[in-house]
């Protein structure tokens, strides 16, 4: 039937057209849906939502809509991962080329769209000017993994300025985090005016203040930082928070179930980082962990999954489907104690105050 192909009405799996709709919520509900019924709709076995029945070829059966959910977030954090490089890279370039002229007046500098905030007091005196200026709200990007409860402390002044005010905050760290008390007594003391999520992994540290001020670090060890006010970076860097925000997950929500008996959620993370080709130590650092309990988790993957090797354990990982491509492309994992099919759900990097760089 002519005028529901792709080339007709052209869109994703994120928003089907009402034929689309209609047979796929029919097949999620049923199980499955007669091939002709969805000749009609040929949208829906090129996007993968309906694949043949092995057991009859007359019939179609749905992808799971939690696989198709996985397949979109995946999508949409390598579009940001991606952007967040084209960020750096931005700036190194303009870096480069602004050393090549003269160095500007001091007025010049502090007026300027990029400063680069050299010491602990710059930086901090800046953070200062900047909640004083703030009238609405801090949105803080907050990586590695669990610190101590007194360096949550730095910039807590700050906070409390900014909650007296009635400005509203929100802060992504990873699922490290949700371990720690000093962030949990952090949050109670905050109340409702602070929001907070998290994800396997972030960004680098971020902090913007009413969308008209961004800072990050401007080195590794973070003595550093680049003060942004040129507007066209500033909602750069507010659309890469968004992005990231819509896929965290709310720190008072559960992390959601792996669907693989013994497996958590963090050996999940590792397992698709892995399978990637990484080393412990990356591992560790971009997900807020330390190499030690990383490869402690590696130790219970290759127990589990019954791997004798660290390549026999790539190889067992890519059969389960926990390595992240497969898992994004709507592959099912099995069971680990044995080779039934159960769909699963793949996951998707220290913490400071979140006024703190």
């Amino acid at each position: 039937m002519a005028g529901h192909g792709t080339e007709e009405h052209p869109h994703g799996a994120d928003r089907l057209c009402d034929a689309g709709d209609r047979v796929y919520s029919r097949a999620v509900r049923r199980g499955r849906v007669q091939r002709r019924d969805a000749e009609p709709v040929p949208c829906l076995l090129e996007l993968a939502l309906l694949h043949p029945d092995p057991d009859d070829m007359d019939w179609l059966v749905p992808t799971s809509p939690q696989e198709v959910m996985t397949r979109l977030l995946r999508g949409v954090y390598d579009e940001v991962s991606a952007s967040q490089r084209r960020v750096g890279s931005a700036v190194a370039a303009f870096e480069w080329y602004a050393g090549l002229g003269p160095q500007p007046s001091a007025a010049g500098v502090e007026g300027s769209a990029i400063r680069v905030l050299d010491g602990d007091s710059r930086i901090q005196g800046a953070l200062d000017e900047a909640t004083q200026a703030c009238t609405s709200q801090v949105l803080t990007v907050q990586p590695g993994g669990i610190r101590p409860e007194h360096e949550l402390t730095e910039g807590l002044h700050r906070a409390m300025e900014l909650r007296g005010r009635g400005v509203r905050m929100r802060d992504l760290y990873t699922h490290v985090a949700r371990h720690g008390q000093g962030l949990l007594n952090y949050l109670e003391l905050m109340g409702d005016s602070v929001e907070a999520r998290t994800l396997d992994e972030v960004i680098d540290r971020l902090i913007l203040f009413d969308r008209t001020v961004a800072f990050v670090p401007a080195n590794a060890d973070r003595t550093m930082a680049l003060e942004l006010r040129h507007p066209a970076l500033v909602n750069y860097l507010v659309t890469v928070f968004e992005r990231l925000w819509r896929l965290a997950i709310p720190l008072t929500a559960p992390l959601p179930d792996t669907g693989i008996e013994g497996i958590s959620h963090r050996e999940q993370s590792i397992a698709a980082l892995l399978a990637e080709g990484h080393q412990d130590a990356v591992i560790a650092e971009r997900l807020g962990i330390s190499v030690r309990t990383c490869r402690a988790h590696i130790a219970r993957l290759s127990e589990t999954l019954g791997a004798a090797s660290r390549t026999q354990l790539g190889v067992r990982i890519a059969q389960v489907g926990l390595d992240r491509s497969r898992a994004s492309s709507g592959a099912a994992v099995i069971s680990v104690a044995g080779v039934s099919r159960a769909p699963g759900v793949p996951g998707v990097p220290g913490q400071e105050s979140p006024t703190g760089l």
